[in-house]
Parts: structure tokens; sequence; C-alpha cells
């Protein structure tokens, strides 16, 4: 079992990187690949799945988010994909925050999570997250940053790379201020 890799990222794709760790690429399966940058030197915490037709790495730019994901997967009928694509559409913060709180509404926004997986996923994991807690506010704020991008035109990937950047101490409108002021550089 591998904790982390620690190499220079060779290659970026739509759903995973390429780690080059002494000379060996290492295709790692990420949730948002696009935060990481060519030719840097980046360290990635690792999870091995090993299945009776295949071996995949997947690829973590946290130990939370790691754990998230982990926690995710213990949850019957979340697969790597699936959690993979809940981390991709959502922070390790503001996903903790739904499932402590019971937000069965925002876990449903993921793709492949209905009411019955949602209501799974807080049931087996209320409790069991140590993340620090988001104000709900602040999740709403930029919740609608991206809805008002999205109603621009503007891309799904475009508006992940910039929320995280986003001091969401500020409110709403100012926020959105912000964030298009981001797109446009």
């Amino acid at each position: 079992m591998y904790s982390y890799l620690k190499g220079t990222i060779t290659e970026i794709r739509s759903n995973y990187v390429t780690l080059e760790v002494n000379d060996i690429g290492f295709h790692l399966l990420t949730p948002n690949p696009y935060l990481f940058t060519i030719a840097k030197e980046t360290t990635l915490y690792i999870y091995q799945k090993v299945a009776e037709d295949e071996i995949s790495l997947y690829g973590f730019s946290s130990c939370e988010e790691k754990e998230l994901f982990l926690k995710l997967i213990s949850v019957n009928g979340i697969g790597p994909k699936s959690a993979n694509a809940i981390l991709a559409a959502g922070s390790v913060e503001e996903i903790a925050n739904a499932i402590e709180s019971g937000n069965a509404k925002y876990l449903q926004k993921f793709p492949g999570i209905g009411p019955k997986a949602s209501q799974q996923i807080i049931l087996d994991l209320q409790g069991k997250i140590d993340v620090t807690v988001i104000p709900l506010a602040k999740i709403d704020s930029l919740s609608e940053v991206d809805d008002a991008l999205q109603a621009l035109g503007y891309n799904a990937k475009e508006i992940k790379k910039i929320l995280p950047k986003l001091d969401t101490s500020k409110k709403t409108n100012e926020l959105i201020k912000d964030a298009l002021r981001m797109m446009l550089k």
C-alpha cells in the first residue's frame, strides 16, 4: 500500500495526471487534475484499488481529501469513481459540512448520487468526519457564485479553478465581481 508519491507532473488530462517519480510515470486518477501544474514537483497522497481485472491508483492533493475519499468508498453503493466525482464537484470542507449537517439536497447535486445514496452517505458518515465545518451561508454564497458564472456561460472547469481562491467573508455580489475579475485575467 502506498501513502504518497513525490515527483513531477508530466501530463494533465481530464480525469488523471501522470506523475514522474524516478523515471517512472504513474497514471493517477484525480478529482481535479487541472489544479496541478506541469513540470512542478508535487506530492500526491495515494489510494490503490486492486480488483480482479484492474489495478488503479488514485491521487489526492491533501491527506484530508484522501481521508474523505476513503470514508466515501466505505459507504455501501459508493465506489472509487463516484467518490472521485463527488470530490471533483465540491471541496472537502463543503462535502464534510453537508454530511455533518444532514444536507441531503447538497449531496444529490453530485453525479450519480440520488436521494437514497445521499441519505446513506449521511447515515454512515455523520459524526465520523474530522473537518472544520464551514457556516452554511458561505457554502450558499459559493453556490450562488457558481450558478451566476454558469448562467454567464462559463464552463464548470473554469469555475472550479477560481472558487477556492475567493474570500468567502465577502458578500455574494462582491464574490461574483471578484470571480469575474479572475475569469477575465
